[in-house]
This record gives structure tokens, sequence and C-alpha cells, in this order.
């Protein structure tokens, strides 16, 4: 698989991505042109609410079904479209649904193989897990388009199982939890946490990786496309190592030069 172009969709209520410093980053390793754009949502239909709205999940125990959406549901989507910082509470998704709908917003004329599309948003992306049988939050959808949700990045890697331990206890006894969150903090990523404007640089990487591969994930924590299920992993990769392992810089290296020849 070629890639010509790379379209990078903003999310505004995010402003900690920094679309720009990620795109010169993608261009750095990847070696692709770039073009930036606002939110996917900044010009759609109103259709495009009710379809939205449809995909979100009530029930976390049952693969995915369509929900019939009540008018203020739609409304609410609709609205969130011009300013999605009113999206405060966390809505779950069906990420598959979800994806299925970003590919209709896209032109026919831009919507070809050689040209890859990557979305961020801070809807909650959640797929059903047949091992367990439950939806999990993702912060990663892997496809074309591919998203990210910022949401899922802070949600879906656990925090500590202490902090959990200790929240718990503090809730049974009416005590202040503001010091249990003090206590840990930086131990796991929060909203508009400083961070994750490194942190999106992985999951870019994950996104096209799978795109040009079909392989997204590492098995080693030392690696930038590391699939963390708990923040401390997360950051590690992330953050700590900020790097591809070998094995994968070299697959890289070989891309670049598959994609320039």
């Amino acid at each position: 698989m070629k890639i010509s172009k790379i379209f990078l969709y903003d999310e505004p209520s995010v402003p900690e991505i920094n679309i720009n410093q990620l795109a010169d980053f993608i261009k750095k390793n990847f070696a692709i042109d770039i073009e930036v754009r606002k939110n996917i949502f900044s010009n759609v239909k109103e259709t495009t609410a009710k379809q939205l709205a449809s995909c979100r999940i009530f029930n976390t125990r049952k693969p995915f079904e369509f929900h019939s959406p009540s008018a203020e549901e739609i409304e609410f989507e609709k609205n969130s479209f011009q300013n999605s910082s009113k999206i405060k509470n966390i809505i779950m998704y069906d990420g598959f649904e979800f994806q299925k709908i970003l590919s209709d917003l896209i032109s026919e004329a831009e919507n070809s193989a050689n040209n890859f599309h990557l979305i961020f948003t801070n809807r909650l992306m959640c797929t059903y897990d047949y091992n367990d049988y439950r939806y999990h939050g993702r912060a990663i959808i892997c496809s074309n388009p591919s998203i990210i949700s910022t949401t899922g990045i802070i949600e879906a890697p656990a925090k500590p199982k202490e902090y959990y331990i200790e929240l718990i206890s503090n809730m049974a006894q009416g005590l202040n939890l503001e010091s249990i969150k003090k206590k840990y903090r930086g131990a796991y990523l929060e909203y508009h946490d400083e961070r994750i404007s490194t942190i999106v640089e992985g999951y870019a990487m994950q996104a096209l990786f799978y795109y040009l591969t079909g392989e997204p994930f590492c098995e080693l924590e030392e690696c930038r496309l590391f699939n963390p299920h708990w923040q401390k992993e997360l950051l590690h990769s992330q953050i700590e190592i900020g790097k591809l392992c070998k094995k994968h810089q070299k697959i890289l290296g070989d891309l670049v030069l598959d994609l320039n020849s």
C-alpha cells in the first residue's frame, strides 16, 4: 500500500493535540505530503447528527444495536458540530459504525486508497470484544479513515490499581476524593494534559503502520507502537522511551524508501 497524501482533521476542543506540530512530525518521519484540516464535522448535513446519535452504546454487555435517537440526542449532536467542547459527559459510540459515518463524509475524489485520512475526536470510541462479551473504550480505530479518540487516550488505559483501591475506600467513607487524585497526579493522563501532544504522535504512527503494513502494534513496551492497557505503560512507551524499537525503525526506513520510490 502506498500513500501520496495524508489529511489530518483537528479536534478544536483539545488544543493540546497541536495539530501543526503533529503534521511536521509525520512529514519528518514518513516523508509524505500532509494537509491539515478543521474538524471533520465543521460542515456537515443535519442527517449526520442522527447517524451519530444512532451509533451510541447504552448496553455495554450486548453487541452493537442501532439506537433510535430522541430529538434531544440529535439536537445535542448537531450543536456539537459547531462547538465540540459541549461534549463534557462521556458518551460511548461504536467505533466501527462511527468510522463508517466518517468515511461517508469524505468526498469521493479524496476517498481513495492513496489518500490517508486521520481524524481526531473527543468522542469516546468503543469496540465490542467477544472474548469477554462487552464493550471496551479505545484510543484508536485503525482503518482509512483512522480515528484517534482523545477521550479514549485518557479513559481506555487504566490508572494505577492503587488509585482505584484508595478511591473506592475513600468513597465508601465519604472522604474527599481530591486528595487521592492529587496523590497520583502525573501517573496518568488528565484532560488538557500537555503530554497529549507527544502521546498522539505515537498513535498517529500506529494508524499509519496499520494502513501500510496491516500491523499497528508492537509487543515491546519500549516501542511507540506498543498497545498499552495501563496508563503507566502508555507514559513509558510514549514519553519515557519516545521512539520505535529497532525492528520497527527498520520497517519505517523501508516504508519511506518504498513510498518515495
